[in-house]
Parts: C-alpha cells; structure tokens; sequence
C-alpha cells in the first residue's frame, strides 16, 4: 500500500549529453524565486530544519556575505586550535623521540641485600679512615657509601667527568661557554700572549687542592733516549730546556699544546750532568759526571764553546755549580767542602770558600747577598757573598744526612732536605740570627732521601722530590705548611722517578725531568701569567 504522506519530488536532469554541450539558460529572478518559495512549502511539510540544507539554500539563493563571514571565524578558530594541537603535538613527539633515542642505562647486578639497612664495623682497619669520630663505630650501607663517594670527590678534587651524568656535562659545557673567565683554554691563549716581566697582584693561592691541568710532555717531539737529569725554564722567554745522559740539550717553546722543538745540540762524549741558563738567559752551562771540562752554549750565535781549564781551579773535575744571581759568575761545588767562585768572562777563579765535609746542596737568597750550603754531616753554612765570611752556622734539626737545600725567591723560607726524606722548613730570618732555629714545619712525606727542592716565584708552592722511588714529588702549600692533597694522583704512572723540578717565571707551568727521558708538563691554573 502506498504511502499517501510522501511526497515525490520531481528530478531534473542538469547533465548535458557527453558530446553536445548546451548554452546555460539565462537566469530568471522571477522563476529562481518561484523554485525557492516551492522548495521552503515541499520542505515545511516535511517537517525538516537541517542546518545544511539552510546554509546551502542561503548560499544559492542569497545570504552569500554573512555565510562568507561565518566560514572565515568557524576557520579561523579551527586553524588556531589545529596550531595549538600541533605545537602539544610536536613537543611530545621530541619528547618521546629524545627519550627513545636516550640509552636506558641498567645496572649490570643488582643485589637485593644492598637494599637492607644493614650495619657496617667502622673500626675495621680499611674503614678507620672514614670515621670522623669515636660514635661512628658501625655505619649503614648508604651512608657509608656517600662518605667514600665524597672523600673521592674530595680527592679529585670534584666529580670527574666520566661520572658526571649527560644532562649534567652538556649544562657544564653550555655554562662554561658562556663565561669566558672559567674556559681554561681561552686562560691558556691569554697566558701564552704574553711574555717577560708582569708587575699584577694575584688573589691567595688556596690549600688542600691545586688546581691543574696535564698538558703534552715538554719535550714530547724529542724524548731523551736516556735519563733526563734537567728541565729549566727561561728566565724571560716561552721556553724550556731539557738534558741528559744522551749527551745532548735541547730546546722547546712552550704552549701547551704540541711544545714544538727549537733547537737541539749534541755533545760528543759527554752525557750532562747539569745544564742552567745564565742569569741573562743567552748562554747555556752544561757539566758532565767525570770531565774537568765544561761547555757554554751561546744562543744567540749558535755557538758552542768548550772550557777545558779555568784558571786558579785545582778540581778534577766540575759537576755541580750554581748561577750567580748578581753579575756573570758561577758557583762550583768542589771536593772536601770547597766552593769556588769564577767568572765567566776570564774563565778564572776570583774567590772560594770552605765547610767542614762534603758539600751537598747550595743556594743564594734573594738578593743574591748571601749563600746557603747544606752539608753531608747536617749542618748548615750562611757564607756573605761580598766578604766570603761565614756569618751563621746551625745544625739542621733532625738531620742525619743532609741532601738538597733551597731558598723562597721572597726571602721568607729556607728548605733543607736530608736522606731520610724529611724537609725541615724554616724561617729564613731565623737562619740568618739564630744559632739553633727551629723549623716551622717538618715534610714528611717523603719515605726516600729528599734530593731535589723548588719554590715556585710567589714563594706559595714547594716542590719536593725523590729519584730513588717512583711518583715521589710533593708540592706543599707554604701559607698553611700543608701539601696538596691531588698531585700525583693517577692510576698510571707519569712522574716516574724525577731527578729535577722546575716552575716557570711567574709559575703558570710545572715540569720535572724523569729517568725515563721525558719531561711532563702541568699547567697551575691558579696563575695567569707564564
């Protein structure tokens, strides 16, 4: 039965036929208006209000602007929140893109007991050193650990950047590039810009850690194929010297970096003892282990001269001397306490001196007016340089064997070493008036004889060191008489047994010679100058 409430429509066909292709008919208002007044009745009956054909009926039949204005705001507001979904979007796509590329690290072992609070004996004799009282008899796990990660940390003076996490270096880089004053290579550019004499004020070297960095071997680019037995830096220029027993000296410049060679001599025949430049810097004296002869090195020609005889000199031989800080002289240490006083402008001798037993260290104060010899028998002499009078006389506390002594450049420390490896640090004063000085610290951190002693030029830093045992150098902190606790510490062995140590003009190097034919080199970035 059909349905007498539906209402057929008519169809029209628009579509023209495939190949004959017919002219619009022209628009007819009158005729439009009749079609629309239909089609509001056919769709009034039906009883629709479908917005979509409303918008569509306006659209064709009028209402063109305010439905134009209406798309553009529905659009508007859709593009913005189609923007901001896109941005949530995006970022939680880096997000988890970042997070999936980031290694999950795991722990190799996990240990379900170290999740107990389990007490641990403090009095045991590996721990003892992590008490810091008599009420930390037991510790739990936790704690424990925490007290030796912050002793290591301590020790290395902050957290090493292999344990670092990665969130926490690229912080650390991206901060260290922002401040120029903290980059240690921009420190090293500006130090090696600049050379000779500096006339700044540098704020207190602090104690417990010495901040440093290791740079390439000073001689890297030609190693001594035997023990090296001198390093020395130039009073003046970005350069450091280094001799051995392979019978040659060489001569590098110094920047950190690849040390590039200058020159390099041989000797024939003579494996040197000791090498040191003169007080202006322009020659090198070089002595040998068994020759009376000794060789001048002018660098400033290139020529190289051999002293065969010095006049009013009787020794067999020349091995130890030291450089005169006032005027072109030398001081060489002769047999049965004798020191000799010549000049190297007549190669003669113009004066000597004598101690009781074996000499067995020199060195001038500061204003080069007196001289500080050190004997075998643990007494030590103060000589007046002009006079070559014997002002004071002490025995060194303590001292059975005397090995090395040195003096602050600023005229306040006098160090004596003997065989038993300790340094007795007095007051420079106290040895100039005093009969029996005390010292004011005793460096015992040697095990073996203390055969070489540097102060550094601020008088903050001295350097201590042994050539009877591997790594046994000390630098001790002179304004509290404590050492630093970080050099040398490293798993692999760098320092070897050194026979020499020497600091640079103004301190911003440190190097030392070793039985293994190199020179290591360390940059103290507490120091901005050369």
């Amino acid at each position: 039965m059909e349905d007498t409430n539906v209402i057929r429509l008519p169809v029209t066909e628009d579509r023209a036929p495939a190949k004959k292709r017919t002219r619009p008919p022209k628009f007819d208002p009158e005729e439009e208006e009749g079609k629309r007044q239909r089609h509001v009745k056919r769709l009034a009956a039906l009883g629709q209000t479908d917005r979509s054909v409303k918008l569509l009926e306006e659209l064709v039949f009028g209402a063109e602007d305010e439905l134009l204005d209406r798309l553009v705001e529905d659009d508007e507001e859709q593009t913005g929140t189609l923007l901001a979904e896109d941005a949530v979007d995006e970022s939680e796509d880096e997000d988890e893109a970042r997070l999936q590329l980031r290694p999950t690290r795991e722990a190799a072992w996990v240990d379900e007991d170290d999740e107990l609070e389990e007490e641990v004996d403090m009095r045991h004799r590996y721990r003892r050193d992590l008490m810091r009282g008599q009420t930390e008899s037991t510790m739990s796990k936790q704690k424990l650990q925490q007290r030796m990660r912050d002793q290591f940390q301590k020790s290395m003076g902050g957290t090493p950047s292999w344990a670092e996490s990665h969130e926490k270096k690229n912080k650390k880089k991206k901060a260290d590039e922002e401040d120029d004053d903290d980059d240690d290579e921009d420190e090293d550019d500006d130090l090696l810009r600049r050379t000779g004499n500096f006339v700044a004020s540098s704020d207190s070297l602090p104690s417990g850690i010495l901040r440093m960095k290791k740079c390439l071997h000073a001689n890297s680019v030609r190693p001594s194929e035997d023990r090296l037995t001198t390093v020395q830096f130039h009073p003046s220029a970005q350069v450091v010297m280094t001799a051995g027993l392979d019978q040659s000296v060489s001569l590098f410049q110094v920047d950190g970096k690849t040390n590039p060679k200058i020159q390099s001599i041989h000797l024939e025949r003579f494996p040197v003892h000791k090498a040191q430049f003169s007080r202006d810097g322009e020659t090198v004296i070089a002595t040998s282990l068994k020759n009376k002869m000794f060789y001048l090195y002018d660098m400033m020609e290139g020529r190289v001269t051999p002293v065969h005889t010095v006049r009013g000199l009787s020794e067999a031989r020349v091995k130890e001397f030291s450089v005169c800080p006032e005027g072109d002289a030398l001081l060489l240490t002769g047999t049965n306490g004798y020191l000799h006083l010549l000049t190297l402008k007549t190669k003669e001798v113009i004066g000597s001196m004598k101690i009781n037993g074996d000499v067995s260290g020199v060195t001038f104060s500061h204003d080069g007016g007196k001289i500080f010899t050190n004997s075998e028998e643990g007494e030590v002499y103060v000589w007046d340089m002009r006079s070559s009078r014997c002002v004071n006389r002490f025995i060194d506390d303590g001292c059975v064997k005397g090995t090395s002594i040195a003096a602050s450049p600023n005229g306040q420390y006098l160090a004596c070493g003997s065989q038993s490896g300790v340094v007795n640090v007095y007051s420079q004063e106290a040895c100039l008036n005093s009969a029996n000085p005390k010292p004011l610290k005793a460096v015992m951190n040697l095990l073996t004889s203390a055969t070489s002693l540097t102060f550094n030029s601020s008088s903050e830093i001295l350097a201590v060191a042994s050539r009877a045992e591997d790594e046994a150098v000390r630098l001790v902190h002179l304004p509290s008489l404590t050492v630093f606790s970080n050099f040398p510490v490293s798993k692999r062995k760098i320092v070897y047994r050194a026979s020499c140590l020497d600091f640079s003009p103004h301190s911003g190097f440190f190097s030392l010679a070793n039985n293994k034919g190199h020179a290591p080199l360390f940059r103290l970035l507490h120091y901005k100058d050369f």
